[in-house]
C-alpha cells in the first residue's frame, strides 16, 4: 500500500492533560506563521477609519530583468486618522496573493502630516511572468503609528491574469474597504487524498502477533493535487505530520520530497501507537504541505483532523479548529474501528 512506513510511539500520560499552553502556541506559531510578513497582512486597526480617497499607480513587467514593477505615484483625499491634529502619516504596502509569505511585502516611505501624499516610488518583485499571471496584487494604504497599531486607510486588488499589460500609464483608482480575499488569504490551496484507520487496543485478538498493546492511528498520505505553483517548474513538495498536543520530535514525521510537481504522489504511511480510545477526543492530527528550499521551507496548506472543539484535555487551544469536513472524517474513523476511511480534503491556511 505504501513505499514508506513510519511507526512511532505516542504515549498520552497524566502530565499531558495539563500541558503548558505556551509550549503549544509557540510551536503552532512556527507552523502557521511561516514569516513575519504573513502576520503583518492581518495586523493593524481596520475599524477606526472609513476607507476613502484614491491612489495613482501603474504596473509594468520588465521582461529583460524578469521583474514586476509597481510604480506608486500618489494618493489624494485620504481619511484623517488623528482628527484632533487633522493628521495622517500614510504609506503604501503591496502583497502578491495568494501566497503572501512567498514573495513578501513591499512598502513605500511614510509621508507625514498629509492626506495627499506624493511618493513616486517603484516597488519591485523578482518573479517569472507566467507565475505572476496567477497572482493578485493587493495594494493598501496605511497610517503609520510608531507607538501603536497602524490604521488601514483603504486598498485595491488587481487580478493580474486579466490586466492589460500594454497599459503602462499612471491611473487613478478608488480605495475600497478591506477585501474578503485579503482577510481570508487563499481561496484554493489544493486537496489532499488520504486514508486513516484506528486500531483499538486488543481489537485484533490475543493470539495475533500483530495485536497492538495500545491503540494505533494509521495515516496513509496518498497524494496532493493542485498545489500553488510558486515557480515555473512547479514546487518541491513534502508533508509534515504531528499528533497534537505533542509537538516534540517523537511526534514529528515527514514524507520524502517530490520535486517539480504541483500534483505530488507520496504514498506514505505513518503509524502512531500509544492511543487509547478516549484520547481521540482530545488529539488532533495535523498534516501540512511545504515547498522545500535550501534556506527556508514555504507553507502551502494543511489540514487538521480532530473533533474541532477548541479544547484538548480541558484546555483551550487554537489548533483544535477542524472544519466540518475534517471533523466528519475523524468521526467516521472513530466509529469504524480497523477500517480504512478514505477522504479528499481541501488544504487551508492554519
Amino acid at each position: 500500500e505504501s513505499d514508506t512506513a513510519s511507526e512511532i510511539s505516542f504515549q498520552f500520560t497524566k502530565h499531558k492533560k495539563t500541558p503548558s499552553i505556551g509550549s503549544h502556541s509557540s510551536d503552532m506559531a512556527s507552523v502557521s506563521s511561516v514569516s513575519g510578513s504573513v502576520l503583518s497582512v492581518y495586523s493593524g486597526d481596520f475599524g477606526s477609519v472609513d476607507a476613502q480617497g484614491t491612489v495613482e499607480f501603474a504596473l509594468d513587467y520588465d521582461e529583460k530583468n524578469r521583474e514586476f514593477q509597481v510604480h506608486v505615484s500618489q494618493c489624494k483625499d485620504l481619511a484623517v486618522v488623528d482628527e484632533k491634529k487633522s493628521r495622517s502619516d500614510p504609506y503604501v504596502k503591496t502583497y502578491l496573493l495568494p501566497d503572501k509569505a512567498r514573495m513578501g511585502k513591499r512598502k513605500t516611505s511614510v509621508k507625514k502630516r498629509t492626506v495627499n501624499p506624493i511618493y513616486n516610488e517603484v516597488l519591485r518583485y523578482k518573479i517569472e511572468k507566467m507565475v505572476l499571471l496567477i497572482q493578485k496584487l493587493n495594494l493598501s494604504v496605511w497610517h503609520n503609528d510608531p507607538l501603536g497599531r497602524n490604521s488601514f486607510l483603504g486598498e485595491i486588488e488587481v487580478d493580474l491574469a486579466s490586466w492589460d499589460w500594454s497599459n503602462r500609464k499612471l491611473n487613478w483608482y478608488p480605495l475600497k474597504p478591506r477585501s474578503l480575499s485579503a482577510v481570508n488569504g487563499v481561496d484554493h490551496r489544493g486537496v489532499m487524498n488520504l486514508s486513516i484507520k484506528y486500531v483499538p487496543p486488543g481489537s485484533l485478538g490475543k493470539i495475533c502477533p500483530k495485536n497492538p498493546p495500545s491503540g494505533e492511528v494509521h495515516i496513509w498520505v496518498k497524494d496532493v493535487k493542485d498545489l500553488l505553483q510558486l515557480r515555473p517548474s512547479g514546487v518541491d513538495a513534502f508533508v509534515k505530520c504531528y499528533v497534537l498536543p505533542d509537538t516534540s520530535k517523537k511526534s514529528y514525521q515527514k514524507t520524502r520530497v517530490i520535486k517539480r510537481d504541483t500534483n505530488p504522489v507520496f504514498n506514505h504511511t505513518i503509524v502512531y501507537d500509544g492511543f487509547h480510545t478516549e484520547d481521540l477526543k482530545d488529539a488532533c492530527v495535523e498534516l501540512t504541505v511545504w515547498d522545500h528550499e535550501k534556506l527556508t521551507n514555504h507553507f502551502l496548506g494543511g489540514i487538521r483532523l480532530g473533533l474541532g472543539t477548541g479544547l484538548s484535555y480541558g484546555i483551550s487551544v487554537d489548533w483544535m479548529d477542524s472544519t466540518q469536513e475534517e471533523v466528519a472524517f475523524w468521526q467516521e474513523m472513530m466509529l469504524a474501528a480497523n477500517e480504512w476511511i478514505e477522504g479528499l480534503l481541501p488544504l487551508r491556511s492554519l
